[in-house]
């Protein structure tokens, strides 16, 4: 083998190196950049079931306090993560739907509902 070829070789080798790399940490990041902030949370249940200003601020608390929780829980790479913060959101929603109204909780169940996987993560409210 000719410099040339060996050049090109590690070159390649190194390409492949760097790029398994970025795809091995790229579902690491989507997962902190999927989340929404505390603060979109709220407005988002906000928009489905009208909350009162009592109820935003005690909703954004448990939401920023989850928050830290689950980041906590992916700063320590828990095996059991996903089981972890699935538990977390039934718990979330449960301690929101306390709060609220007997007219707003069926908004709140239509507006879970919506969500992928039964989770408000802040995504639009459902069309009424």
């Amino acid at each position: 083998m000719n410099m040339t070829t060996i050049r090109t070789f590690a070159t390649r080798m190194s390409v492949v190196a760097v790029c398994s790399a970025a795809l091995c940490s790229t579902p690491m990041q989507a997962q902190g950049r999927g989340m929404m902030a505390p603060e979109q949370r709220v407005e988002a249940i906000d928009k489905a079931v009208t909350l009162t200003p009592d109820q935003k601020t005690k909703i954004l608390a448990l939401y920023t306090e989850d928050q830290k929780k689950m980041q906590a829980l992916r700063d320590a790479q828990d095996p059991d993560m996903r089981t972890k913060m699935m538990d977390m959101r039934k718990d979330e929603n449960t301690k929101i739907k306390d709060m609220l109204t007997d007219e707003q909780k069926p908004k709140f169940d239509q507006y879970v509902a919506s969500m992928p996987m039964g989770r408000p993560a802040g995504g639009p409210p459902p069309q009424q």
